[in-house]
């Protein structure tokens, strides 16, 4: 499966997200800068993790106001898989793509560590290579990661099996409510997450927990 990442000022996953989707797919991921008005034909488009526009405004407002976010607003709605990680999940939130609000951590710190993650749901596009319950290792890197929304929105998520990740065994790193770190949108093809699965996909890097979620993403063994 062909695979496409989203380039903006401030970003500084990008790389780590390219070398992650090569390895994973054995295809070169294509990049799109954020000015671009179209997008490649590709089955995965990945909004990286990083501080877009230096996080003025808010952590992804202005990222979200881009010129590509029309033409990815068109890709999901056409059923293409969209993953955003870290900054990238704030930028899904600020443009409407998936609900709620990415908050000031509770301690109001920055939280660079690894946590823990519990799979939600085993049964979507991007962890059905896991198992339901299981728990995964995975390193966190935010600001302003703190998941908030409406309690309606809270119990549609719930009642629809929309929350794909779960920070688990009181590694919660931010406050985020139901211990919430990933969620999906109604047709299940946009995933935003906090953590950086990316950052732990093979040995080198002390674990290949998060090498499963892009190996379920691009349909490829894990």
């Amino acid at each position: 499966m062909k695979s496409a990442v989203i380039l903006f000022p401030g970003s500084n996953r990008e790389r780590d997200m390219l070398y992650a989707l090569e390895q994973i797919s054995g295809h070169r991921p294509q990049t799109v800068w954020h000015t671009e008005t179209e997008i490649p034909d590709v089955d995965l488009i990945v909004l990286p993790g990083g501080f877009s526009y230096g996080d003025y405004l808010r952590s992804g407002a202005i990222a979200a106001r881009s010129p590509v976010m029309d033409a990815l607003r068109a890709k999901a709605d056409a059923g293409v898989r969209v993953l955003g990680v870290c900054n990238g999940f704030q930028m899904l939130t600020e443009a409407g793509l998936l609900p709620g609000a990415l908050m000031r951590n509770k301690d109001l710190k920055f939280v660079c560590r690894e946590v823990k993650l519990e799979v939600a749901n085993a049964d979507t596009l991007f962890t059905r290579s896991y198992t339901q319950g299981q728990i995964l290792r995975c390193p966190v890197a935010h600001h302003d990661g703190n998941y908030f929304a409406e309690d309606d929105i809270i119990r549609q998520l719930e009642d629809q099996n929309r929350v794909a990740f779960r920070y688990a065994d009181g590694t919660n790193p931010n406050g985020s409510i139901n211990n919430i770190a990933g969620i999906l949108n109604e047709r299940g093809n946009v995933l935003g997450m906090m953590p950086h699965p990316e950052n732990l996909i093979e040995d080198l890097q002390g674990g290949t927990d998060g090498r499963g979620l892009f190996a379920s993403a691009l349909d490829v063994a894990a």
